[in-house]
């Protein structure tokens, strides 16, 4: 079985580098999903309130031993407020069926609601990781700009930032202040929702060393350093995707996939600077 590498957390927790992500899994088919990925060999699980699957990770995690799991979960867009946001994490934790998160997110910011204000929304996570029920906290979405009013206005830092990464979106400005300042980069939709893997230069890559496409895009991202959790319910391509540690991109393979950014064209999800979804 493949080892995966764990990235230190600034809080002094871990994190395995690649994980299984639940987004837009189906309730039905999450707890099969994630059990199919425990017996990969897989030991992070990323979920959110907004994916409305958290009662199924935490049956699926349950069964196979909440002490062998690494579980994120997310705050719901709709409960920023310090009181919505408390209610919320106890149904997170009843669903997961635990006393604990390893690691609780902010979402999304949404600097255009709430009066702009995420920073008591902060503040409130910070309130989960002091009692001991988050081990770690961090946020999603988050912009350099976000990042530095958390900076000014309180002081605990974030142990992630989950932003959309992938070679046609590298991020590297959010990427680069979280180097700076010791904020692990998770990478979401790191193949772009598929839009990557027809490129005739990872196609090339892909081709040299004997592995898919896929395969080849989440080295990429392992060896920059993010943590991943690519997202399948097909049992083979579970296993896939899980098949990266057994080999290495040189120097050229990783500089090419870099050089495909497209900067704001190739971002697949929304701006944070604009997004405001709630949920009914």
């Amino acid at each position: 079985m493949s080892s995966v590498p764990d990235i230190s957390l600034n809080g002094g927790t871990t994190i395995p580098q690649l994980g299984f992500g639940v987004y837009q899994v189906k309730p039905e088919q999450t707890v099969e999903a994630v059990s199919t990925a425990l017996e990969v060999g897989y030991r992070h699980i990323d979920t959110a309130e907004m994916y409305q699957n958290e009662a199924e990770v935490g049956e699926a995690v349950e069964s196979f031993g909440r002490s062998k799991v690494f579980v994120t979960s997310k705050l719901n867009n709709g409960f920023h407020k310090p009181d919505d946001a408390r209610r919320a994490f106890d149904e997170t934790l009843a669903k997961l069926r635990s006393d604990f998160v390893d690691l609780f997110l902010i979402h999304w910011p949404l600097p255009t609601l709430y009066d702009g204000d995420y920073v008591s929304t902060w503040n409130t996570l910070a309130e989960f990781l002091s009692d001991g029920r988050a081990k770690a906290i961090g946020v999603s979405n988050f912009q350099v700009a976000h990042l530095e009013r958390l900076a000014a206005e309180t002081g605990v830092v974030p142990a992630v930032n989950q932003i959309e990464v992938h070679p046609y979106l590298t991020n590297e400005h959010v990427r680069a202040y979280g180097a700076d300042n010791d904020i692990v980069t998770e990478a979401w939709s790191p193949i772009a929702q598929g839009q990557v893997l027809d490129d005739p230069a990872i196609g090339k890559i892909a081709s040299a060393v004997g592995k898919t496409p896929a395969q080849v895009v989440l080295r990429w991202h392992i060896q920059r350093g993010d943590v991943i959790f690519p997202k399948s319910t097909t049992p083979s391509r579970i296993k896939e995707n899980f098949e990266i540690f057994d080999f290495e991109l040189d120097d050229d393979a990783v500089d090419a996939l870099s050089a495909l950014d497209k900067g704001e064209q190739g971002r697949t999800g929304p701006n944070p600077d604009t997004f405001d979804y709630l949920p009914d």
